[in-house]
């Protein structure tokens, strides 16, 4: 994982299977489920060749009812704590404060000085 390149994308739906065999028919995706049991969801892993290349889940109880369905874009980061510290310093906000994902790493999620959203995250390695 490199510092400032785009690392992960996650697709945040309300129809997660259709999405699934909308991505399946339309570039050959296949799809993984991996138990959130502590959210009682799934979170879909979309494979390409084996290779899990974005992630599908159903929004519904994590954002707001009124945000559309949308793509979440992963931005490796060296430190997400000291990143999201200096996110709001320049134009940038926080909206959902550092956290730790087991066996992925640690996230915040937020929007840049333009009001584009996107998550920092510091991969475990």
């Amino acid at each position: 994982m490199t510092h400032g390149s785009f690392t992960w994308n996650e697709l945040y739906t309300r129809d997660v299977e259709a999405a699934k065999a909308f991505y399946a028919a339309t570039i050959g995706w296949t799809f993984e489920g991996v138990p959130m049991a502590h959210q009682n969801r799934t979170y879909w892993i979309a494979k390409v060749e084996g290779r899990p290349v974005a992630g599908i889940l159903d929004m519904r109880g994590i954002v707001p009812d009124s945000d559309p369905p949308h793509w979440l874009s992963y931005l490796e980061v060296d430190n997400v704590d000291r990143c999201a510290a200096e996110i709001g310093r320049h134009g940038g906000r926080i909206v959902r404060a550092p956290f730790d994902i087991p066996n992925f790493g640690r996230i915040a999620i937020g929007a840049d000085a333009t009001g584009a959203f996107l998550a920092w995250v510091t991969s475990k390695r």
